[in-house]
C-alpha cells in the first residue's frame, strides 16, 4: 500500500536535488547577475549556493589575501608588525582609495595593514606587497601559491590592491575557503579584518564593511567594488558559538550587498523552517568549478543609467527606507534584535560604540608617545585645513571680478584640485575635500599673501610700473591709460564686497 508513496518521495526528493545542482551550476543569465555562498566556518558545509563557482573579479576582496600572505610572514618570522616599510612611488602612485602618503614615509607593517584593511587603502597593499615579496609580481607569484595550496582553483592574482585587471580572477567558492583558512590558521590575528574604525590625526574612517558594529556577532571581512565586478562583500558572523561565512558579489550597492548578506546570515543562524526540504550540497571544496570568463557588469553599475559616480563608501547609497525615530533602531541601539527589525534599518542604525583605533606614520609608539602622535597629526591637519579656509576665501572674493580676471581664476582653479586628488581618499567625500585643500595650500606661494595675487593674476603685473604716484601721472597723460583706468578700478574694488 505504501510502496507508490515512498517511490514518489524519492522522486520528488531527486527533483529537489537536481534544482540544487542546476542553480550551483548555472552560470548568471542577466548582464548583471550576481554571486552568494553561505558557509559554516567549522565544516565548510555549504547552506546556500547560486553562482557560488562562477568566475569573477574580487576587486578589494583581494586584500583579505594580501593579509594573509604578509600574516603567514609575521607568525613564521620573516617579519614583524612592528617592521618598517616605506612608501615607494609606485605605491604612492596607486589609485583611490588610499591614504595618499609621500613616496619615502615609512610606516609599520601593523599600521599598514589597518590602513588596508578599514580604508581600503590601495596604496597600502603596494607597500605590504613590496615589503613582502620584493616587487607587485614577485607578490602575486606568492598569492597564487598560496591559492593553490589552499585549493582556490578558480582564483588568479596580479597585484595586491584588487584593482582592475581582466587576468584577476575568483569565485564566491575560493573566497569561502579563502576565508576559512583566515580564520583557521591566523586567530591571533583576526582582529585586522573586523576593525570598527581607525583614526588618522584629526579624521577617523569607519569600516567600509556596514555589518561591523551593526550586525548582531559580526566579525569580519571585507568589502570590494570596481565597476566590472559589482559591490563585493565577504561576511562573517558568530552566533551561539556557531561562526557563518557569507560572499555576495555583484550586487548594485554596497546597501543591496549588506543588505543581501544579512539575509543569508539570518536565514543560516536561523536554520530555516524547511531546511529539511533542501538537498544536501557538500561542502565547499567539493563545489564543481565552471569554466567560463567573468562578468563585466561596468555598464550595470557605472553606466548612464547612475545618478553618480559609484564607489565603494557605503556613504555613497541613500538608505530611503529610513524614518527618524525608527523605534526599531532604538531598540537595536540597546543591544537587541527585535522580530521585525529589517535589514535596512539595521544599516541605517548608528553602529556600537567603539573607539577608533589610531594609526600613524614612523616607528611603532604607544601609550604618551602614541597619544602626542596622534595630536601632533591632528594639529598639522587643523593648520592645513585652516590654510585652505583662508584659500577658499580668497578666491570666492577673487571671483567678483571682470571676466578677464575670472578667466583666469578659473584656470588656476582647475589646476590646483587636480594635484589634490592625487592624494584624495575617493570613496570618503570630505576626507576628499581635505586632502584637496591641503594640496592647494601647498602649490600657493605660502597662506595669506599668496591668496591675494592668485585672484588678481591679470591685473598686478599692469599695476606695478603705476605703484608709486610719480610714475602714475606721466602714464595718465597718454591716451591709452585712461581706457584701462576704468577698468582696473573696477577690479580693484569689486573683489573687496
Amino acid at each position: 500500500m505504501h510502496f507508490p508513496r515512498v517511490l514518489s518521495l524519492k522522486l520528488f526528493g531527486s527533483l529537489i536535488l537536481a534544482a540544487g545542482l542546476a542553480i550551483i551550476h548555472s552560470a548568471p543569465a542577466a548582464a548583471h547577475a550576481e554571486a552568494s555562498l553561505l558557509v559554516e566556518a567549522d565544516s565548510g558545509k555549504v547552506l546556500e549556493a547560486e553562482n557560488a563557482t562562477f568566475p569573477w573579479h574580487p576587486a578589494s576582496l583581494t586584500k583579505v589575501m594580501t593579509a594573509y600572505v604578509t600574516l603567514a610572514a609575521v607568525k613564521s618570522g620573516r617579519i614583524s608588525l612592528d617592521t618598517l616599510l616605506a612608501v615607494s612611488p609606485t605605491a604612492a602612485a596607486q589609485s583611490p582609495s588610499k591614504m595618499g602618503f609621500a613616496p619615502g614615509t615609512r610606516l609599520t607593517v601593523d599600521n599598514a595593514l589597518k590602513m588596508m584593511m578599514v580604508k581600503s587603502a590601495n596604496d597600502m597593499a603596494v607597500v605590504l606587497a613590496e615589503g613582502v615579496g620584493g616587487s607587485i609580481d614577485g607578490f602575486a607569484a606568492m598569492m597564487n601559491q598560496t591559492a593553490q595550496q589552499l585549493g582556490m582553483t578558480q582564483t588568479s592574482y596580479v597585484n595586491p590592491n584588487g584593482l582592475p585587471d581582466d587576468r584577476q580572477v575568483t569565485s564566491a567558492r575560493d573566497l569561502a575557503i579563502l576565508a576559512r583558512a583566515f580564520i583557521r590558521d591566523l586567530p591571533e590575528y583576526e582582529y585586522f579584518v573586523h576593525i570598527p574604525a581607525i583614526r588618522y590625526g584629526r579624521r577617523v574612517t569607519p569600516n567600509f564593511n556596514k555589518l561591523i558594529g551593526r550586525y548582531p556577532g559580526a566579525d569580519g571581512m571585507k568589502t570590494g567594488f570596481i565597476c566590472a565586478s559589482g559591490f563585493n562583500l565577504m561576511a562573517t558572523a558568530t552566533q551561539n558559538g556557531r561562526r557563518l561565512i557569507a560572499v555576495v558579489l555583484g550586487a548594485s550597492s554596497s546597501q543591496q550587498r549588506s543588505i543581501k548578506a544579512i539575509k543569508l546570515l539570518d536565514r543560516g543562524f536561523s536554520g530555516g523552517n524547511l531546511s529539511w526540504l533542501k538537498p544536501a550540497l557538500g561542502t565547499v571544496d567539493n563545489l564543481a568549478p565552471i569554466a567560463a570568463a567573468p562578468p563585466d557588469l561596468r555598464d550595470d553599475v557605472c553606466g548612464p543609467r547612475r545618478k553618480r559616480p559609484a564607489s565603494d563608501n557605503p556613504d555613497d547609497d541613500t538608505l530611503a527606507s529610513v524614518v527618524n525615530n525608527n523605534p526599531a533602531l532604538n531598540f537595536f541601539a540597546d543591544g537587541l534584535k527585535p522580530p521585525t527589525l529589517r535589514p535596512e534599518d539595521m544599516l541605517a542604525a548608528a553602529p556600537a560604540p567603539a573607539e577608533p583605533v589610531i594609526v600613524y606614520t614612523g616607528p611603532t609608539k604607544t601609550g604618551a608617545e602614541l597619544v602626542a602622535t596622534a595630536a601632533a597629526d591632528a594639529a598639522a591637519q587643523e593648520a592645513a585645513a585652516a590654510h585652505a579656509r583662508k584659500a577658499r576665501a580668497a578666491k570666492r572674493r577673487g571671483g567678483k571680478g571682470h571676466g578677464a580676471d575670472k578667466r583666469i581664476t578659473v584656470t588656476v582653479d582647475t589646476k590646483k584640485p587636480a594635484a589634490g586628488a592625487k592624494s584624495a581618499d575617493a570613496g570618503d567625500a570630505k576626507n576628499e575635500s581635505k586632502a584637496s585643500a591641503k594640496n592647494n595650500v601647498k602649490s600657493n606661494a605660502g597662506g595669506k599673501p599668496a591668496a591675494k595675487p592668485s585672484a588678481h593674476a591679470s591685473a598686478k603685473p599692469a599695476e606695478k610700473p603705476s605703484a608709486h604716484k610719480p610714475a602714475a601721472k606721466p602714464a595718465a597723460a597718454t591716451k591709452p591709460a585712461p581706457k584701462d583706468k576704468p577698468k582696473q578700478a573696477a577690479r580693484e574694488t569689486k573683489p573687496k564686497n
